[in-house]
């Protein structure tokens, strides 16, 4: 099996799909290269991947680990879901996930899934809801969800003299030596490729700030410049756990270099935020089923962006998660405040962009003497929503938009409604058209409210529990934000920006 450069190395030992890795295989690649220790990784309430090292002597030791998996103190990982009284829970690694560490070589990580008492998968956290959101809509529809994020971070790092600065505002697909990260992020590509065989690409971003204002040491007289990393599209569940892995490789990767990478929303004012779009396909037998055979949105399609616009004010409550969200979301940026949907628009909250629907072979147009046909026999049409960001509760709104999409495909009338929802242009610009548009949350309490009163639409599909939309609630009044847009506008100028430039800073590793 011919291999590219980025390979993942133990698809390449093993000569087998990551999908038919065994135990057997994972003893094997741990003898073969000196392997120590194996690491399990999970994702927690708070968003961020933890980890459990587990070493061994010999090989019987190494084989109990991997088929029994390990306790891990629920209470702690999911604190005000689990009670302390009776907090043990199971991981147990996903072997199609293993990967050898790129920063310690000796270990063999695993993503893990949490099991309760009676070896069932947890159904309160939400990897596992996010499991089983799409379970339930592969046998509901016959149609399996596939999804991509795109991370937007900053780098941010000391500054000094140079020649070479970008203007403000101006990032976007900047190359060295205007943008000064690009080897960092050449070698957050490479790891990540190599674990997941997920990335799509990834380029310098609008953001650019020559020196952060902030009374936080690691932010102050820095220098902070934005990128993305887009991935490629992979089922639903999946696209959770190589989320997790990417911001927690990004955030390695920085720190070895000597960097800060974050993901929050907002870290000035002025300057682009870090959004977390997601897209998504449907696909049956390995085909996109988003269009027609002359390249139109088809009908399941069309359910998809109505189920999407019927969900959207409360998938805020998964997406927008701090205050500084808020902050990002302003009229008449490229990110959204209203409810509609557009060809290739970037005011819009649900964007359908170019998808190749037309003409696949687009480079014999400039190399007209290329002979080499080419197909795509699997079609890349998404659509992409936008309003989410680097706060965002992943697992939980991956569950929430595959919940929508269920309901898009399963309930009358949602073509329809996709239909009444579409906008042409930039909404901004069209007073009567925005007058009748619903407009998104405008901070976490109004989230928090929309959620409580919609809870029905994700608990009655009976895979989101009511203790978790409880506390995604409580999370959410938790930043009191609701007049907070009003008490800024009443301070000084100056201190208005320093308040607000506190609000944003707070969350510079929250998530």
């Amino acid at each position: 099996m011919e291999r590219a450069a980025l390979s993942n190395p133990l698809v390449t030992l093993l000569d087998k799909d990551r999908n038919d890795f065994t135990r057997a295989d994972m003893l094997r690649v741990a003898h073969e290269n000196g392997i120590e220790r194996f690491t399990f990784q999970y994702t927690a309430l708070d968003g961020k991947l933890k980890e459990l090292k587990l070493p061994f002597a010999n090989a019987t030791q190494a084989d109990g680990i991997l088929a029994r998996g390990e306790r891990v103190d629920g209470s702690s990982l999911f604190p005000g879901l689990v009670d302390a009284a009776s907090s043990d829970l199971y991981v147990v690694p996903v072997y199609k996930t293993a990967f050898i560490s790129p920063f310690d070589p000796q270990s063999l990580n695993f993503v893990c899934r949490f099991l309760d008492r009676e070896g069932e998968l947890a159904p309160f956290t939400p990897d596992n809801i996010l499991a089983i959101a799409h379970k339930r809509f592969t046998e509901r529809t016959g149609y399996e969800l596939h999804a991509l994020g795109e991370l937007e971070f900053f780098l941010i790092r000391d500054g000094g003299p140079e020649y070479f600065t970008p203007t403000r505002q101006a990032g976007y697909h900047s190359s060295a030596p205007f943008f000064k990260g690009h080897d960092v992020v050449n070698e957050m590509v490479r790891y990540l490729a190599q674990v997941t065989g997920a990335v799509k690409y990834a380029h310098a971003e609008v953001g650019y700030i020559d020196s952060v204002r902030s009374n936080l040491t690691m932010l102050s007289g820095r220098r902070a410049e934005q990128h993305e990393i887009e991935l490629l599209t992979r089922p639903i569940e999946e696209m959770g756990d190589f989320t997790a892995l990417a911001r927690w490789m990004i955030r390695n990767v920085a720190h070895r270099n000597g960097m800060l990478a974050t993901f929050a929303p907002k870290i000035e004012e002025g300057v682009a935020g870090n959004g977390f779009h997601f897209h998504m396909e449907l696909v049956k037998d390995g085909k996109n089923a988003m269009t027609t055979d002359d390249g139109q949105l088809s009908d399941e399609a069309l359910k998809l962006i109505g189920g999407l616009v019927h969900y959207a004010s409360s998938l805020s409550a998964f997406g927008n998660t701090v205050a500084s969200s808020f902050l990002r979301l302003v009229p008449n940026q490229e990110a959204p405040t209203r409810i509609c949907w557009s060809d290739a628009n970037r005011s819009a909250l649900i964007r359908v962009p170019l998808g190749w629907s037309k003409k696949a072979h687009l480079s014999k147009v400039v190399n007209p003497d290329e002979q080499q046909p080419y197909e795509d026999k699997r079609g890349r049409q998404t659509v992409e929503l936008r309003s989410p960001d680097g706060s965002a509760s992943f697992h939980l709104l991956l569950a929430g938009l595959t919940t929508a999409a269920e309901y898009g495909l399963c309930t009358e009338g949602m073509i329809e409604l996709a239909k009444t929802a579409k906008v042409v242009g930039n909404i901004f610009y069209d007073q009567e058209q925005l007058r009748r548009l619903e407009a998104l949350p405008g901070s976490c309490v109004r989230c928090a409210r929309l959620l409580d009163e919609r809870r029905s639409i994700y608990e009655d599909f009976g895979v989101f529990p009511s203790l978790v939309i409880d506390h995604q609630i409580q999370m959410l009044l938790g930043e009191n934000d609701e007049s907070l847009n009003k008490d800024f506008s009443l301070l000084p100028a100056e201190e208005r920006l320093t308040a607000t430039r506190e609000l944003m800073h707070k969350d510079i590793h929250r998530h």
